[in-house]
């Protein structure tokens, strides 16, 4: 298993959270998902094999959030 932490700009609220946490935890290869509003930062930690960082970006900016 390895962890990624990104920075997500644009969260403004818990629910902001919960978009974060349910566009990631379906990706195959997560194996768990933490958000942070305070910190404006999504920790996952995932199979390599299965599952890299650039999906975790494609997917944060799809559901309308930045990932710098």
């Amino acid at each position: 298993m390895e962890t990624v932490t990104l920075s997500v700009k644009g969260m403004s609220c818990m629910g902001c959270v919960k978009s974060v946490k349910r566009v990631l935890e379906p990706i195959a290869g997560v194996e768990a998902v933490d958000v942070s509003l305070e910190e404006a930062r999504a920790t996952i930690r995932y199979e390599p094999g299965k599952a890299n960082p650039e999906q975790f970006k494609s997917a944060i900016r799809d559901a309308g959030y930045e990932v710098p």
